[in-house]
């Protein structure tokens, strides 16, 4: 009884920030909220697949220890996906939902975890963030 009370709580609870990296070009080396360097880290990130399928996966990622922001590259992603599921996606099919603890992530991985076991131990992300990169140069005051 007492492992139930502990999922429902970790369903509730959100852990971390999330910005999902659409540049090719940009590594993000330092915190574009904070301007503080990124440090990189393993999390296993939670993704949901259209039409109704979960994809764990333990991803080397940015993150910024001030802002707790999580900075993964898209197009990674997109590969690791392609691989696993012989398929291409484009970003309309899958969604980054959240991090599992390691421990539940090795479970998953092993097929020892039910969907609805996954998505009961997983924590989702306090927010999502989205940033615009402004191209290094002279601008007019204008501008």
């Amino acid at each position: 009884m007492t492992k139930k009370k502990n999922s429902s709580k970790k369903k509730q609870q959100k852990r971390h920030k999330f910005f999902l990296n659409p540049y090719t070009d940009c590594a993000f080396t330092k915190c574009p909220n904070c301007d503080i360097p990124t440090k990189v880290r393993k999390y296993p990130l939670v993704i949901h697949i259209e039409p109704r399928q979960l994809f764990l996966l333990n991803k080397k990622c940015k993150y910024c220890i001030n802002c707790d922001l999580i900075i993964a590259k898209k197009q990674e992603i997109e590969a690791y996906i392609a691989m696993a599921l012989g398929t291409k996606l484009s970003q309309n099919e899958y969604l980054v939902m959240g991090t599992v603890d390691r421990k539940d992530w090795r479970e998953g991985n092993k097929g020892a975890l039910e969907q609805h076991e996954i998505i009961e131990r997983m924590y989702v992300f306090k927010d999502i963030w989205d940033f615009e990169v402004i191209p290094a140069g002279w601008y007019s005051a204008e501008e």
